[in-house]
């Protein structure tokens, strides 16, 4: 069944890439919206979530009007991420724009060392390691959990990594993650906005305390590394732009702050993005879970 499935999905990814960007985006905006109406249990998530965040500010008419535009937005960006996968830097640079970096490049134009970013689930994500255009000189790098499915996966990481940026399997190549960072050059992004289990930090988001990574905050520490927020927006149908934030700080008066005040304020600028443009995040992950969290670092 899973050799079914591998080849199933090769044969839509070859689809998708053989079209112009346009029609890829408009069909998995169809999808998108389609999605909305079967998927019952996403669609339940999704409202949830908005209504956590939004219920005291918009209309449950509002609401699921956002909702509705979210489910279309995912479509977008799943389709956007297959067909972006195959197009080469021209194509990229004609679709993306990439802001904010100036003041990174010119404090850090003469030294050496990695950089940490705390990315999230915005616009098509998938996009984040193409801005290696924008960073001469420095090798891109990020984590990723494997799918079940080895062909499945196989798949998937043959299209990410024809950008040039290095995976590590969050389970298994932690060190092999390490090693990197000690030897080139990285900047290392981290997808920060998941729910992160027992072992993440009590750190409110929009209003509700969730359980937050606190990896940024760690791996900027312990390697003496910049620590940056970039927020993939969607400008247009088959348009983006990612926008970098100002460095967040990891010393006050030369001493390291605590890792849940670091933590605090990637969620606040991930907090803005969410209330400027709401349909862009990913509803319809379970972030406020109940459970457990790990002391305060």
């Amino acid at each position: 069944m899973e050799q079914v499935l591998y080849w199933i999905a090769r044969v839509l990814v070859a689809i998708v890439q053989s079209l112009p960007l346009s029609w890829v985006v408009q069909l998995g905006r169809i999808g998108g919206m389609i999605a909305y109406w079967l998927d019952k249990r996403h669609r339940r998530v999704a409202l949830a979530n908005l209504t956590r965040c939004f219920g005291k500010e918009l209309s449950p008419e509002q609401i699921r009007a956002i909702a509705r535009e979210n489910f279309g937005r995912i479509g977008e960006n799943y389709a956007a991420a297959v067909r972006t996968s195959a197009m080469t830097r021209r194509e990229i640079e004609d679709v993306l724009e990439v802001v904010g970096l100036e003041p990174l490049l010119r404090s850090h134009a003469n030294t050496s060392g990695s950089w940490i970013v705390a990315i999230g689930h915005f616009g098509n994500f998938e996009l984040y390691a193409r801005a290696v255009y924008w960073v001469p000189g420095r090798q891109f790098a990020t984590t990723y959990r494997a799918l079940r499915q080895p062909s499945l996966n196989r798949l998937m990481q043959s299209l990410r990594e024809r950008s040039g940026c290095l995976f590590f399997e969050r389970r298994t190549e932690m060190n092999a993650l390490r090693q990197a960072l000690r030897r080139q050059n990285l900047v290392l992004g981290f997808l920060s906005d998941q729910h992160a289990g027992d072992r993440g930090l009590p750190v409110p988001f929009l209003g509700e305390t969730c359980s937050t990574t606190a990896a940024p905050a760690i791996f900027a520490l312990r390697y003496n590394c910049p620590l940056l927020v970039a927020v993939c927006y969607r400008t247009a149908p088959g348009k983006w732009r990612i926008e970098v934030g100002p460095e967040i700080p990891t010393h006050a008066d030369g001493q390291p702050r605590p890792i849940i005040e670091i933590t605090r304020d990637i969620n606040r600028a991930f907090e803005t993005a969410v209330r400027r443009d709401p349909a862009n995040w990913f509803w319809v992950h379970e972030r406020w879970k109940p459970g457990k969290y790990r002391k305060n670092l």
